[in-house]
C-alpha cells in the first residue's frame, strides 16, 4: 500500500455545488439526479458550508397521511433555508494532504465527506466511499 499518496489522487475534482440562494428543492434533485450525498455551498470560488442528504432527512420530519409526499417536502423545503441547514463549521483539507491524514480525521469525526481547499479555492470534495474505493484498489 502507498503511504505518502495526496488526497489529490482520489478527489471527486468534478464537484456539484449549491449558492445560498439556492432552494432545498434544488439540493434535493442535486442528490438524487447525480447520486450525491454531500454538497458543499459556496460563495463564488470559496467554500462556506456544507449540505449533506441527511440534513435534508433531518427536517423531512412530516409525515404525510392524505397529502402527496412531493407537496409536503415542498411545504417543508419552504420553511427553511440552504444556510439554515447546512454544516457551517467545517473542516477542510488541501490537495496535498495525505490520504492517511484524511482517514484519520473522517475516523474521528462524525462527516463523511471533506471539501479539498487550495489558496482558499473549491478544488475537491473526498468522502468516505473514496476512501473505501482506494483501499479495494489497494488490495
Amino acid at each position: 500500500m502507498k503511504k505518502r499518496t495526496p488526497v489529490a489522487s482520489i478527489m471527486t475534482t468534478d464537484i456539484i455545488t449549491l449558492n445560498l440562494t439556492d432552494s432545498l428543492e434544488t439540493a434535493e434533485e442535486l442528490f438524487k439526479n447525480h447520486t450525491i450525498r454531500h454538497i458543499p455551498v459556496v460563495s463564488g470560488d470559496s467554500i462556506i458550508g456544507m449540505l449533506s442528504y441527511t440534513d435534508l432527512l433531518r427536517i423531512s420530519f412530516v409525515d404525510a397521511v392524505d397529502e402527496d409526499e412531493k407537496d409536503v417536502e415542498a411545504i417543508v423545503y419552504n420553511m427553511f433555508t440552504i444556510e439554515q441547514v447546512m454544516a457551517k463549521n467545517i473542516i477542510s483539507v488541501s490537495s496535498t494532504t495525505l490520504i492517511k491524514e484524511v482517514a484519520e480525521l473522517l475516523a474521528k469525526k462524525e462527516f463523511h465527506a471533506l471539501p479539498v481547499v487550495d489558496d482558499n479555492k473549491l478544488v475537491g470534495i473526498v468522502t468516505t466511499t473514496d476512501l473505501i474505493n482506494y483501499l479495494i484498489q489497494q488490495y
